[in-house]
């Protein structure tokens, strides 16, 4: 696990565990404003595969989420 998922589990965690409201909202507020300034950018490489589950869906090539369990469980 690298750096930033643990950084991101630790949040996590403490996110759910928290009963502070005004934490909370704080926490909501910082996310708010800084997603309007952010700017995702996409390899090339994540771009051909989201335009591939786009043909997939178009194609109704799908698994629910039941038959995907059932598949992956011994």
């Amino acid at each position: 696990m690298t750096s930033i998922e643990i950084t991101k589990s630790k949040l996590i965690d403490r996110i759910i565990a928290t009963r502070n409201e005004k934490l909370l909202e704080a926490i909501s507020d910082l996310f708010d404003s800084t997603l309007d300034d952010e700017i995702i950018s996409l390899t090339p490489d994540q771009v051909e595969m989201l335009l591939m589950s786009d043909q997939d869906i178009e194609e109704g090539k799908m698994v629910s989420e039941t038959d995907l369990h059932k598949s992956h469980v011994p």
